[in-house]
């Protein structure tokens, strides 16, 4: 199980964008207000490949959504070998993705294995996300999915091999509404999901069926 760490309040649900999943016809920022209407409080804006001023108009805006509810609009690192342009709200690295010279309020990693874990609880990071736990289009190349009991494992380990506490950890990759309380009982503290939420025709849907099953698992 993951230890509890003094960190900005983080609900147990993260939402990733990539907008080339959005069906015909809709749009990134439609999905994201869709999802943030349906009660999604943390954004992460991915979109690396966007030139950064259209980035930056898209963090924004995302910013905008999330000052209303309350929420945060966390960015995606968008270089693989340091982590310029710092936002206020939060960051979220790559793997292999140094620490910022400047810390934001919110600092999180992905990982994709026992070793990342460890080393983001060494930099002291708020959040990882591991990934894959099941079956995903979205993330490829990553080796076969870990599965519940393959996290639950993952994450002891890693609290063997770290003295202190790890940080908050998110499952990502193949989860949705069934299955997110079983990686909750393996020692997530929520979930990530991108593809379930940005390829929805009904975005707003999935993200209420995704609240109402993590707010039914103690």
């Amino acid at each position: 199980m993951t230890g509890a760490r003094p960190t900005p309040v983080l609900p147990r649900l993260l939402v990733l964008t990539d907008r080339r999943s959005v069906p015909a016809g809709g749009t990134l920022l439609g999905t994201i207000r869709a999802a943030v209407e349906a009660g999604a409080r943390a954004v992460v804006v991915r979109e690396r490949d966007l030139p950064s001023a259209q980035r930056a108009v898209l963090a924004d805006a995302c910013d905008r959504l999330m000052d209303v509810v309350g929420g945060v609009c966390i960015v995606a690192d968008p270089d693989p070998r340091s982590a310029a342009g710092t936002p206020s709200g939060g960051l979220h690295l790559r793997a292999a993705s140094r620490l910022p010279a400047v810390r934001p309020d919110l600092l999180g990693r992905s990982a994709h294995s026992l070793d990342e874990v460890v080393r983001a609880a060494a930099d002291g990071l708020d959040y990882v996300t591991v990934s894959p736990v099941a079956p995903s289009p979205s993330k490829p190349g990553y080796g076969p999915a870990l599965g519940a009991d393959g996290l639950q494992t993952l994450l002891a380990g890693a609290a063997r091999e770290f003295s202190g506490p790890l940080p908050h950890t998110f499952a990502l990759g193949g989860v949705d509404q069934r299955t997110c309380g079983s990686f909750l009982a393996a020692g997530a503290y929520g979930v990530a999901v991108m593809g379930a939420v940005m390829r929805a025709e009904r975005p707003a849907e999935v993200v209420s069926a995704l609240q109402s099953a993590l707010q039914s698992t103690p």
